[in-house]
């Protein structure tokens, strides 16, 4: 029997905007936050920035446990 694969990404909130939705991801290996769209025609994914520009990056160590 495999040993079961930890989650790379976890989804941290999720907003549906009728035809489709946008997602913040957490890799729980490195704590980058990712701003992702999914939608009917187009979907995309970019790194969280914060109000200085900067990307948004969780502490790893709430996820070590999981």
């Amino acid at each position: 029997m495999a040993a079961k694969k930890e989650k790379r990404f976890i989804i941290k909130e999720q907003q549906d905007l009728g035809f489709g939705a946008m997602y913040v991801l957490t890799d729980t290996k490195t704590g980058v936050n990712y701003l992702a769209t999914v939608g009917v025609a187009v979907s995309g994914i970019t790194p969280l920035l914060d109000s200085n520009g900067d990307v948004v990056i969780d502490s790893t160590t709430q996820y070590a446990a999981e």
